[in-house]
């Protein structure tokens, strides 16, 4: 068993809008992401040279904020066909779907969809919206994902792309979800960085089915960020938000978290085993 990057960004580049597509540009290998995205076999090749068996490929629908359409759905879906065992498709139900718990259930029984993203700061709603009666819609997504035992990837922490609303990015938020949805597994994307994460550990020691995820949290700050990462080891996974700001190389990010002084059976957990864990291996479920 090999290792899973359980959040890199491959999406439709050509749907984003002007200023959140400056701010993608601004890496130094911008000029070739949009022919990679063309070019599955090159994906696949990048991981062998970073040294990962598997990636999950997170989509999601944001049209005001970011610019992807429900188009996005369909990209991934595609993609992923040259080898859907080590490329996992992520994909996005918006809760103002008119249905969106059936909708959720299309994608992943039609289109092979293995998680659900939610990004507040984009989407524009509260995670725990749905408990005032505001956003029935997003209760269906959860309790769809819930009895199709599939994972729900909520962004945490601060987003810098124009027009997001960090206050939606607050862990403490999702509380609510995982308390009325005990069996479905929420994985808290960044770790509610650089402002929450003292709540997002505290969801994962009091939920069993909540993981924390690492992702864009710079490896040399990992550990000052989540000094409790070996006490909380059974539920984190590793990710790193490549190619966004910050991420530069695919392997060289992973060989920082590799080498930081972390116990052997952490490193397991975290890279290997929770991983397949929250995404298993089709068929196995």
């Amino acid at each position: 068993m090999g290792i899973t990057d359980c959040h890199i960004h491959v999406n439709p580049l050509w749907e984003m809008n002007p200023g959140a597509r400056a701010l993608i540009d601004t890496h130094p290998d911008s000029g070739s992401f949009e022919a990679m995205l063309r070019d599955p076999p090159g994906l696949l090749r990048l991981l062998d040279a970073a040294g990962l068996e598997r990636a999950v490929l997170v989509n999601y629908v944001a049209p005001e904020v970011i610019g992807y359409t429900e188009k996005a759905n369909e990209f991934v879906r595609d993609f992923v066909r040259t080898d859907p065992d080590r490329l996992i498709a992520v994909g996005s139900v918006l809760p103002s779907h008119p249905s969106a718990g059936r909708e959720t259930r299309r994608l992943v029984t039609e289109y092979g969809i293995r998680g659900i993203k939610l990004h507040p700061p984009h989407q524009l709603f509260a995670p725990n919206a749905y408990v005032d009666g505001r956003l029935d819609g997003l209760r269906e997504i959860y309790a769809a994902c819930e009895d199709l035992r599939v994972p729900v990837i909520i962004h945490t922490g601060t987003s810098v792309f124009p027009g997001a609303r960090n206050r939606f990015g607050q862990p403490l938020l999702v509380e609510d979800v995982a308390i009325d949805f005990p069996k479905l597994t929420i994985v808290l994307a960044h770790g509610g960085r650089p402002l929450w994460m003292e709540e997002a550990v505290f969801l994962t020691r009091r939920f069993r089915n909540v993981y924390l995820e690492t992702s864009s949290v710079p490896p040399a700050k990992l550990l000052e960020y989540f000094p409790a990462l070996e006490r909380i080891r059974d539920q984190v996974i590793y990710g790193s938000d490549w190619p966004g700001p910050g991420v530069r190389d695919l392997g060289a990010h992973l060989r920082a978290v590799q080498s930081l002084p972390l116990q052997p059976e952490t490193f397991q957990k975290i890279l290997v085993e929770n991983p397949r864990t929250v995404f298993p291996p089709r068929g196995s479920v």
